[in-house]
């Protein structure tokens, strides 16, 4: 086996291809906190670039490469998602906020000298490194500090025609709904419509903005925990479902309730808590709020909110996963009420999105339903579509799209040490076979 090379071919901003509004944009509150400061780094894994129709571009973009495709499709979104050429700045009263500058979005074009089979198609372990698939511009190339770009995007294109996007966005401007719903309006443009099927929303002078300070930064524990991928096929999804509808009397859940609820079960087994009476276990993720704050279609801010479930490690343990999904179930349903209250400053000053980070809890992030999976450019939807990276020091969790062919839903774990990965491990694949 040879060694695998990334080469870059040309790198540099890609701003609107047409006049954009200038000025100051507010952010949200949520928008706003502290830990959201960040760019967030993902890969989406294309099989080949041959067109999939014969419609309208399908002759130029059999002799353009997708990185062309991409480039020229970027700068025309970039018109109605100008924000995002913009970068972060200190606004009012210190506030950070968007200066719609049209500087751009950083854009790499490269080329690998192989074949996506050659590196199992970006499975874990990888076998390019990061820096290799995702933009790191030295500051003369890009003099935007990392945590004030609003987005980076490379193309890599490899021998087998097939293509990889690496994409890093800020956290503080869009979820991963608003980040996929900006990079669908690339694919839509790139397909040949006339404008984005989403039009973008900013509206964060309409978001709630409670009388509440966020609490500080959590503390990180040292943790060094191992990395472990879980499949899901669909009928043992199927099945716990049915189990679960004749649990209660004909109610639904979901594969992602199934998947954290089983994660729950196998996770505070595997590491005992149950021998230490008392002691709670936690599992915490985000859901969307836009319907609970009825935030207008097309709003691509941070529009997240935390659910929390804690329980005693033996009731855990003691549980069935169709009793833990009721948990997680009954958790979701609360959320909407946590909200509002949230939203409209009734938590007596509580910050509900202050976290702690310590080996009884585990985070979960939800990317199997977020719309990066859609995301066309004209050569059909990625065969996978997900985070580069899973943290290595807070006890998390990634839920996401088995990649294709495969049916059903992958959990990308790295929530448990080394001590307690075989046991994890084998609980977790019971039944799933």
């Amino acid at each position: 086996m040879g060694v695998f090379t990334v080469t870059k071919l040309s790198e540099g901003p890609v701003r609107p291809s047409a006049a954009t509004p200038s000025g100051t944009l507010p952010m949200a509150w949520v928008d706003r906190y502290p830990t959201h400061r960040g760019l967030v780094e993902s890969v989406h894994v294309y099989r080949d670039a041959v067109p999939e129709t014969e419609g309208a571009g399908a002759e130029e973009k059999k002799t353009k490469p997708p990185a062309a495709v991409v480039r020229g499709a970027l700068a025309d979104a970039l018109v109605h998602y100008y924000p995002f050429a913009g970068r972060i700045v200190d606004g009012e009263d210190t506030r950070p906020a968007v200066l719609c500058s049209a500087e751009g979005v950083y854009f790499v074009e490269a080329t690998a000298n192989c074949t996506l089979a050659d590196v199992n198609f970006l499975e874990r372990p990888l076998l390019l490194g990061k820096e290799q698939l995702v933009p790191y511009p030295t500051p003369e190339l890009w003099a935007v500090e990392p945590q004030n770009s609003l987005a980076m995007i490379q193309v890599t294109t490899f021998t087998c025609g097939g293509f990889v996007i690496g994409l890093r966005t800020n956290h503080a401007v869009a979820d991963g709904t608003g980040a996929a719903q900006f990079l669908n309006a690339v694919g839509d443009l790139a397909r040949g419509l006339p404008e984005p099927r989403v039009k973008p929303v900013w509206g964060r002078d309409r978001f709630p903005d409670p009388d509440i300070k966020p609490g500080p930064l959590p503390e990180l524990p040292v943790l060094a925990l191992e990395y472990i991928a879980f499949d899901f096929p669909v009928a043992y999804l199927d099945k716990i479902k049915s189990q679960y509808s004749e649990f209660t009397r004909g109610k639904h859940c979901s594969g992602f309730d199934i998947v954290i609820a089983k994660l729950w079960q196998c996770r505070t087994r595997a590491i005992g808590h149950v021998a230490v009476p008392g002691v709670d276990v936690k599992l915490c993720f985000f859901a969307s709020a836009r319907h609970v704050l009825k935030l207008e279609p097309g709003y691509w801010g941070n529009a997240i909110f935390p659910v929390k479930v804690s329980a005693p490690a033996e009731k855990v343990t003691g549980s069935s996963v169709v009793q833990l999904v009721a948990v997680v179930r009954e958790a979701k349903r609360r959320m909407a009420e946590e909200c509002l209250s949230w939203a409209e400053g009734r938590t007596g000053g509580r910050d509900p999105f202050q976290m702690t980070f310590d080996y009884e809890s585990v985070y979960v992030s939800d990317w199997s339903k977020l719309g990066f999976s859609d995301v066309d450019y004209g050569y059909g939807t990625p065969m996978t579509a997900g985070p580069l990276v899973n943290c290595d020091l807070i006890a998390s969790v990634i839920v996401m799209k088995a990649p294709a062919p495969l049916a059903g839903t992958r959990l990308l774990a790295s929530c448990v040490t080394k001590e307690h990965a075989n046991d994890f491990a084998a609980l977790m694949r019971e039944d799933l076979a």
